[in-house]
């Protein structure tokens, strides 16, 4: 689950997002301050919003919410006040993990592009990458989906040229980290960092 907070662009509004659903077949459950949207066709949730958020707790981020315990208390608070059962995990998972990337072959359909395994520890994921330098054996930053890269994009589940992609294997420019280089190229880390662990934004 990805949570928003952004009191000058959407107002005192706490944005939870589970999963995306097709626009025309979505749906709205109100009680009390809480919001709950969903597919009308599958019944599936697809996220909440709580209006009056700042009256539940404490909020302090601007832009992406980190799960912290105390904006997990103002949820479960808001879900009881409002008569919601909490359907939703609040268990904090790292969105950018230190993986290694075991297996590169190219893609069948794109000369530019390769097809990536890559460990990131709990599981082995397929990611489409085009950077140039992309190699098997080396250990990389992966945005899993559902990560919110600083630029705004959210990663999601893709077919790029008919090949499945779970995730992105990140540049140091995409991270936003300082110093960055310009060209093209992701960012390869050194043998050191663990498969698996979060990798520092800051």
């Amino acid at each position: 689950m990805n949570v928003f907070y952004n009191v000058e662009g959407v107002g005192d509004t706490l944005i939870m997002v589970i999963q995306d659903g097709e626009l025309e077949n979505r749906t709205f459950e109100t009680k009390g301050d809480l919001v709950r949207i969903y597919d009308k066709v599958s019944g599936e949730t697809l996220g909440y919003n709580l209006f009056k958020a700042s009256t539940y707790g404490e909020l302090v981020d601007n832009g992406a919410v980190e799960l912290t315990e105390d904006v997990k208390a103002l949820i479960q608070k808001a879900f009881k006040e409002n008569g919601f059962d909490l359907n939703i995990s609040l268990k904090k998972q790292a969105k950018f993990v230190v993986g290694y990337v075991e297996e590169k072959v190219k893609h069948p359909n794109a000369d530019k592009l390769n097809i990536c395994h890559v460990n990131v520890g709990d599981e082995r994921l397929q990611i489409v990458c085009g950077a140039p330098n992309v190699d098997q054996g080396q250990k990389v930053v992966v945005a899993r989906v559902g990560a919110v890269m600083p630029s705004g994009l959210v990663i999601k589940e893709a077919a790029l040229r008919g090949v499945e992609s779970s995730g992105m294997i990140c540049s140091a420019k995409e991270l936003a980290l300082p110093d960055a280089p310009q060209e093209k190229g992701i960012l390869v880390l050194e043998d050191t960092y663990e498969v698996g662990l979060a990798f520092p934004m800051s």
